[in-house]
């Protein structure tokens, strides 16, 4: 029985050490606000930035949940077709593709839950808005809104 113990023992060290590695490993992403101004209303988020190459890879993949006023903007900077899939991402998502101008060019809604199916803009791209599945639909976003972030120049406003 002793020796029982201890195998269980060691193997809640390993769980916990493989547990604390994980978490270590994960990408922190700063914050910054975010408003979709559509032909009703304006909706704040806050916004995570997936800005590095690691951070984009990873994106909102592991995650059980997202607040409701929350989000992650990928931004590429430059418009072109941008290419998503869901692999690892465990709660459904609305994707809000972003131009140039900072109008909305398209929208995903409602993507699969750990789906490896690619998810492409259907119009060049700037940026991509994820949000909670179905939040696009319950906020009025439509192709042609505006997306505000201070971290845009004046020149996409």
């Amino acid at each position: 029985m002793t020796a029982f113990r201890a195998a269980i023992a060691v193997a809640i060290a390993i769980l916990v050490a493989c547990a604390a590695w994980a978490a270590a490993a994960l990408e922190r992403f700063d914050t910054a606000p975010l408003t979709i101004e559509t032909a009703e209303r304006s909706i704040t988020l806050t916004v995570e930035l997936a800005d590095s190459g690691a951070q984009k890879a990873q994106g909102l993949m592991f995650r059980r949940t997202l607040a409701e006023d929350h989000g992650m903007l990928f931004d590429y900077g430059a418009p072109k077709t941008i290419r998503m899939w869901m692999r690892n991402t465990f709660i459904p998502l609305d994707m809000i593709f972003i131009g140039a101008d900072g109008r909305v060019v398209d929208i995903a809604e409602r993507t699969t839950p750990m789906s490896e199916r690619i998810i492409a803009s259907r119009a060049p791209a700037r940026a991509v808005l994820e949000v909670n599945g179905g939040a696009a639909d319950r906020w009025g976003v439509a192709v042609g809104d505006r997306v505000l972030t201070p971290r845009w120049s004046q020149a996409t406003r």
